[in-house]
């Protein structure tokens, strides 16, 4: 009984167990070892795998780049910095780093920009969009090998479909195969052909799962339709970019089967040769596995700069 004048203890008032806080913040604090085992029987093997096929290969080619081996022979013959030395002063060198800068730039480029077109255009109501989403993301999935046969035939200039098409209109066909600069076109054009279909399923899934209601704001507000995609629709498309321009620029820094279809590295030895190829043609080729691993090595180390870059910029902007 509590006489009527006295106050009744609030609840946050009411004396509790000494130590009780601590206990509870032990409790939380401590491990649970369940979840732990739970992750990594689900990691581990991805991670087992990642380390045999992944880390292990690069630092045994970090390793062997600084040997003079023979790719068939048992014995390697250490000469240190010789292999990268070589590379830098190499006459060809200065080549292979332009050709793969143009085919890595154009490819991101053109691929993400005509993936963004067909996207922003087939994610309307359109007849028969079903089939030409398909037609569009068809190609990524054909082997490189095989499309670059068949655009040998496309850019043939004796009896192809550009030679065809200029034809009609009286203009000169170029020899894609005997230019270094125009087959080097050539094998960026069907890459980027190929790889079309990659960035464009990526940008419709994202406008699929942009805010709609952003839109019709934007339609009540009569915003033109240019500024409708600066404005509301881009903004929402940062993040795929950003995704696309890393995975995009991975992917193309290792084309190698379109190249060594349509033109093996030539013409002229080194004219489409990009660092991928060389990398492939000093170690099979021209059995010079260690310096093919230096080139690997240096090629790893650009990607790898790169890659950080964009990350750093990525959340500059974000912040």
């Amino acid at each position: 009984m509590t006489s009527r004048g006295a106050a009744i203890p609030a609840v946050n008032d009411v004396p509790r167990p000494v130590g009780a806080g601590a206990s509870r913040q032990r409790n939380s604090a401590r491990t649970d070892w369940k979840q732990v085992g739970l992750a990594a029987l689900l990691i581990g093997p991805n991670l087992i795998l990642l380390i045999l096929f992944t880390y292990r290969p690069l630092v045994d080619n970090i390793r062997v780049s600084f040997f003079n081996w023979n790719i068939a022979s048992p014995t390697m013959n250490f000469v240190g910095l010789d292999n990268y030395i070589q590379w830098f002063q190499a006459p060809e060198t200065g080549r292979v780093v332009f050709n793969t800068a143009v085919f890595t730039f154009s490819a991101v480029v053109g691929s993400m920009v005509l993936g963004l077109t067909l996207a922003l255009l087939l994610d309307q109501k359109l007849f028969g969009r079903s089939a030409a989403r398909s037609t569009v993301f068809a190609p990524y999935v054909i082997s490189g090998a095989a499309i670059g046969v068949a655009f040998q035939f496309v850019f043939d200039p004796s009896y192809g479909l550009i030679q065809y098409v200029l034809g009609i209109f009286g203009l000169p066909v170029p020899n894609f195969y005997q230019n270094s600069n125009w087959a080097l076109f050539m094998v960026t054009t069907t890459y980027i052909w190929k790889n079309t279909g990659y960035t464009f399923v990526i940008y419709l899934a994202a406008l699929q799962a942009r805010r709609k209601d952003l839109d019709e704001a934007s339609e009540i507000d009569g915003t033109p339709p240019v500024r409708h995609f600066f404005r509301v629709i881009a903004p929402q498309l940062r993040g795929t970019t950003f995704f696309l321009l890393i995975t995009v620029l991975l992917n193309s820094f290792q084309v190698f089967d379109i190249i060594s279809a349509m033109t093996n590295g030539g013409p002229f030895g080194y004219g489409t040769s990009t660092m991928v190829y060389q990398v492939y043609q000093e170690t099979f080729i021209n059995n010079r596995a260690g310096y093919g691993a230096a080139i690997a090595t240096i090629m790893f180390l650009a990607v790898l700069a790169i890659t950080v870059l964009q990350l750093k910029i990525q959340q500059r902007i974000e912040r």
